[in-house]
């Protein structure tokens, strides 16, 4: 019944699983994780995967598009950030932009009632107050609801005994049951080299050694860009797939190569030479002609500007009346209009507010 379930949701799904094959060939390791091979290696779909491989000649012929590795967060609204006009970036940073919407139609007592749950939730040690480290995970974590989302229709799929966990053999079955069926069959698909760098990386997820993943684990498993503890092993696998020479070194023609494909023009387009320069002047920090793991991920994982934080320290600082540095649940719903929307919020008033503090 499973299995022809998943087979009746690829069909009503086909583009989307076109889509996602096509992310697989794309450089970040949250667009190329398990779940299309779920798919893939469970079901007879060779018209499909020669669909992937047309995707993929496509791609390879196309010498002038720039493929890009680096990964950098997503700001945390894409409206201005001005608070003599609206708090609506404020809004969509504190929420993310779905939820934000939600409490535009709701009267101020129903907002402040909304809102003080969450305040509740945002205060992990319950210890009556709001801290701005507090405030940054909550934020970071309203602004990745899509990543949980996607795990949570991820999920199904995988824990096939519905104890609410997965286990590395879970997710083994599911993915190369197939290939563990026919280990010797010959499809072009290094299977056992898949298997044992999801493995790698399941590992590094599971926190507890335990071989069996929690939501957060998994997620960290599916998106290990997105956790500090995985990012040695995203950068591993970014240098497992351009190192082609295996010594454990990026060189300059092996990092234009992964990007470009110079068999096919004879002049190489100008982003080309300024990527040459690029690994010159800024990757290659100490000269000595390559990437090593740390200059690696200086590359694809830059410390970026932190808007959660700046945010969270924003917040405070508007909200926090006794300036301890704090907020209590009445501070913050003394400033409601700040964190979220509503339906009669007087905005005239807010700034006079706002100019008190």
């Amino acid at each position: 019944m499973g299995s022809e379930h998943r087979r009746d949701s690829w069909r009503c799904d086909r583009p989307a699983l076109l889509l996602t094959l096509w992310r697989w060939i794309m450089p970040f390791p949250s667009e190329r994780t398990g779940y299309l091979r779920a798919y893939v290696l469970k079901m007879e779909i060779r018209p499909l995967l020669m669909c992937f491989a047309l995707c993929a000649v496509y791609a390879t012929s196309k010498p002038t598009e720039k493929k890009d590795r680096v990964h950098h967060d997503a700001p945390l609204s894409s409206k201005e950030h001005d608070d003599d006009t609206n708090f609506d970036y404020d809004h969509d940073a504190f929420l993310g932009e779905e939820e934000a919407k939600t409490f535009d139609d709701l009267t101020p007592e129903e907002s402040k009632n909304r809102l003080g749950k969450i305040v509740d939730r945002i205060d992990a040690d319950e210890d009556g107050f709001v801290t701005e480290a507090e405030l940054k995970a909550w934020i970071k974590k309203a602004q990745k609801k899509y990543i949980y989302d996607n795990v949570e229709r991820q999920w199904k799929d995988f824990d096939m005994n519905n104890d609410g966990m997965i286990s590395w053999d879970e997710y083994k079955n599911v993915t190369y049951g197939t290939y563990l069926d026919d280990p010797e069959s010959d499809d072009g698909y290094n299977y056992k080299q898949m298997m044992a760098r999801d493995e790698r990386r399941f590992k590094m997820a599971d926190g507890n050694g335990d071989h069996i993943a929690d939501k957060e684990e998994f997620t960290a498993f599916l998106h290990p860009e997105e956790y500090e503890h995985m990012k040695d092993i995203v950068v591993l696998e970014t240098m497992e797939d351009i190192d082609k020479n295996g010594d454990g070194f990026i060189e300059l023609e092996e990092y234009i190569g992964d990007m470009y494909n110079h068999e096919d023009e004879m002049d190489e387009p100008e982003w080309v030479a300024t990527e040459r320069e690029q690994f010159s002047e800024f990757r290659d920090k100490n000269k000595d002609g390559k990437m090593d793991k740390d200059e690696t991920m200086d590359w694809i994982l830059p410390a970026d500007y932190d808007h959660a934080e700046a945010e969270a320290k924003h917040l405070v600082y508007e909200s926090d009346t006794n300036k301890d540095g704090k907020l209590t649940k009445e501070e913050i719903l003394n400033k409601y209009d700040l964190f979220v929307g509503s339906q009669a919020t007087d905005f005239g008033e807010a700034l006079v507010r706002h100019d008190e503090f």
